[in-house]
């Protein structure tokens, strides 16, 4: 049996193992404790709401990077892409006029497509041009925020539509609406790697290219969608954000490529490729807000949230390691 039709037959399940699960597991003794410590303010519905909130911008981000990651690739311009999609957005949107209905549509339409767009620059570069990910996004990264520093004039892109700021800031049945979209969209990629011919495809060119490529998959266009996809969450992603602050500023987002990566590998995705989970990936990013709340409700120095973030990245490199 080809690789091909093994990956779509869905023959190769495993039986329950706890190791598998090292990620759920991790996830309710990291909120137990927090509880602990924390008691009585992290369980308020008020902080559990901000710490989501909080942790949906990267995590919107970090599903797409999952996909990237499983495919065998790689991207360190995520958080330049958002601030130059929010800036562009915000340019378009502006273009139509003060508290314009048609200019708050185009400016929403253009972060998502325009996001797609520098994702998709990103996956030519890698596919066509055979460039390795890290330095095709690396010089990307530099590019698209030397972009929205120079467009900005080192200032802040400011919105002049009152609606704009509605949608980061708004609340469906509770929940912010960018919360709402990081579980929508995890939803979706959830459905789209599992239970797809292309999901599929994507974890077996992440596993093994060549052989990938001898059971007649293409791989080209199989490595570019994950980048496609990955510039489309960043879009939304960047609409989100800027909209809550009705503006954008050129060093927005940055760090966000870091915390995107670090929700994927914490929710047991492993940077070699070929397998990984966006439910994983969902429980990542909320841990890493997690810890910076629960450091917070400690009294613990800022700056030692990121040494703690690291640890939490080095121990879920271990457990899959010691799998």
């Amino acid at each position: 049996m080809s690789l091909k039709q093994s990956v779509l037959s869905g023959r190769d399940q495993k039986p329950f193992s706890w190791r598998d699960h090292t990620t759920l597991i991790g996830f309710l003794a990291l909120f137990l404790l927090a509880t602990l410590i924390g008691w009585p303010d992290f369980l308020r519905a008020r902080n559990l709401i901000t710490l989501l909130r909080q942790v949906s911008y990267t995590g919107i981000i970090a599903l797409g990077m999952t996909l990237i990651i499983i495919s065998g690739g790689f991207d360190l311009s995520v958080g330049s892409m958002a601030a130059f999609s929010g800036g562009v957005a915000i340019f378009a949107m502006n273009s139509f006029g003060a508290d314009s209905s048609l200019g708050l549509v185009m400016g929403v339409l253009t972060a998502l497509a325009f996001g797609t767009f520098l994702g998709t620059v990103n996956g030519l570069l890698v596919t066509q041009f055979r460039i390795a990910p890290f330095i095709a996004t690396l010089g990307t990264m530099s590019i698209y925020r030397s972009l929205v520093i120079y467009f900005a004039q080192a200032g802040n892109i400011e919105s002049l539509n009152r609606g704009y700021s509605v949608i980061g800031s708004g609340m469906i049945l509770g929940l912010p609406v960018p919360v709402w979209m990081f579980f929508i969209l995890a939803a979706v990629l959830h459905v789209f790697l599992n239970n797809t011919r292309t999901g599929r495809y994507i974890c077996a060119v992440g596993s093994n290219e060549q052989v990938a490529r001898y059971s007649a998959i293409n791989v080209n266009l199989t490595r570019l969608i994950p980048y496609t996809i990955t510039g489309f969450t960043v879009g939304v992603s960047a609409m989100l954000w800027s909209s809550r602050l009705n503006c954008i500023n050129p060093s927005d987002c940055a760090g966000y490529e870091l915390d995107a990566i670090a929700a994927v590998v914490i929710g047991g995705t492993p940077m070699t490729g070929g397998k990984g989970s966006v439910i994983g990936t969902v429980l990542g990013a909320i841990m890493l807000g997690i810890i910076n709340n629960m450091l917070v409700l400690a009294g613990v120095s800022s700056y030692l949230q990121q040494a703690a973030k690291g640890v939490v990245i080095i121990v879920a490199v271990l457990l899959q390691y010691k799998k």
